[in-house]
């Protein structure tokens, strides 16, 4: 952590979002567009029609991975002392390669190092790389657990019959574990589409045509060596691009980010209202404390703390999906300052990630609180009885129910009384009869249980 950091994410935040740093950081963006640099050059010596590189031995290669593997802090600060002098950061990262190359067999092709490529073309793919590694690493498995333990709590509670609320206000009944469902039905839909994004890679010179590559080597198919050079880390190639590739898939991550996290915004706020309500009681943990001034207080604050970032991720990935696929003409650099802060936009999601968990591990149904209020709620039958009625062609029969239960507090006896008049068939009248609030659920245990496996 540090003290004097003026983001949460790299300050009060620091130990819990340390897993991203690696991916994420100033530090993991110079790795990878380092990475990429020596995959390029590797991939050059490979190619019998680039004729000015001459094939590597495996101990160069190795040397190529060496400073791959063993990129730290040292070789972070030396580029910087060398973007100190350029101010270019990219070309500090070239300065560094040919710096390390000099003195080792690979010293005659130092000037090989970023050969026909723009700024661009190494960036692009570093960024791609970077976001797809720290999704598919550090977010999505944590997702995934939130996931799987939602999906625990809402099978725990399949059978749990509570009053809805529709409006607010006492509704139908449902169960718990049906309501929990609900969402992890959404956010699973939601998670396997950012499974599936395609991350795209541009390799193709300063406007986007490969001018310097064909200028040195007319001969070659370069649109193909592209697309092999590109799909060789990963990613999946663009065609056709300016400059820069158009980062129109990172708007297209970012607005299912975006779904995403509004679902689980959404969830917390309701686990938020169930606390309220009594449905859910909270654990104590420990020496926590609720409120300086009053010590009886256990807070949602895991819950508030993921609405929170939430809000905040939710609202760097909304600027970030409208900003970065315009760009003027064939470039201009607007889009390098933004990118910078997609790490933070998923930072703020992967706490709030952490916070909803953590709550969740916290939280107990209180089944006096749902029994006690559900046997207070007669007038919760009312849809059922006017259906049947309905079924029957009663006339008025919306009505009729209205005039008994529409603000009013019914009672089993009430409402017993009420049936037992209704001019309806005895196999009907029976099953209404026999109906409490607590049974009034239709299907909903069964959904809780059979629509929301989640699997690894």
């Amino acid at each position: 952590m540090s003290f004097h950091a003026i983001s949460p994410i790299d300050g009060r935040y620091a130990d819990k979002t340390s897993a991203l740093s690696r991916y994420l950081s100033e530090w993991a963006l110079m790795k990878y567009r380092l990475t990429v640099e020596l995959r390029w050059l590797a991939y050059m010596s490979a190619r019998d029609a680039i004729t000015h590189l001459r094939t590597f031995t495996p101990s160069e290669r190795d040397l190529l991975d060496g400073l791959i593997s063993g990129f730290d802090d040292g070789a972070f600060a030396e580029i910087k002392r060398f973007e100190a002098k350029t101010n270019h950061d990219l070309k500090a990262v070239e300065y560094f390669i040919r710096s390390r190359l000099a003195g080792t067999s690979l010293a005659d092709v130092a000037e090989s190092v970023h050969f026909a490529c723009t700024s661009d073309d190494i960036n692009n793919l570093a960024y791609a790389m970077m976001i797809r590694d720290a999704l598919r690493d550090v977010w999505q498995p944590r997702a995934l657990a939130l996931l799987q333990t939602l999906e625990s709590l809402a099978r725990a509670n399949a059978d749990a019959v509570m009053i809805g609320r529709t409006h607010g206000q006492a509704a139908t009944p449902t169960t718990m574990g049906k309501e929990l469902a609900v969402f992890v039905y959404r956010l699973k839909r939601q998670l396997d589409q950012i499974v599936a994004q395609a991350y795209l890679g541009k390799f193709n010179g300063a406007v986007g045509a490969y001018n310097a590559n064909v200028i040195a080597y007319p001969e070659i198919d370069w649109s193909a060596l592209s697309r092999e050079f590109v799909e060789s880390l990963g990613l999946s190639h663009n065609p056709l691009t300016t400059q820069i590739e158009p980062h129109d898939y990172l708007a297209e991550l970012a607005h299912k980010m975006m779904r995403f996290n509004s679902i689980l915004l959404d969830c917390c706020r309701d686990i938020w209202h169930y606390i309220s309500l009594g449905y859910f009681v909270q654990k104590p943990v420990g020496d926590e404390v609720g409120s300086s001034t009053m010590p009886h207080k256990v807070n949602p604050i895991d819950f508030e703390n993921a609405e929170a970032n939430l809000g905040i991720s939710n609202a760097l990935m909304a600027h970030l999906a409208d900003k970065l696929p315009v760009s003027r003409l064939q470039r201009d650099l607007s889009d390098s300052s933004a990118m910078r802060s997609y790490g933070v936009a998923i930072a703020h999601g992967y706490l709030a990630l952490l916070s909803a968990e953590r709550g969740l591990g916290k939280i107990e149904l209180n089944h006096d609180a749902l029994h006690a209020e559900l046997d207070e709620s007669w007038e919760l039958l009312g849809e059922a009885v006017q259906t049947i009625l309905r079924k029957h062609h009663i006339a008025d029969a919306y009505e009729q129910v209205k005039s008994l239960t529409r603000g009013e507090k019914v009672t089993g006896t009430m409402m017993r009384e009420f049936i037992n008049a209704l001019p309806i068939p005895v196999e009907d009248k029976d099953r209404l009869l026999r109906l409490t609030p607590a049974t009034y659920v239709g299907l909903a245990e069964s959904l809780a249980i059979g629509k929301i496996a989640i699997e690894e």
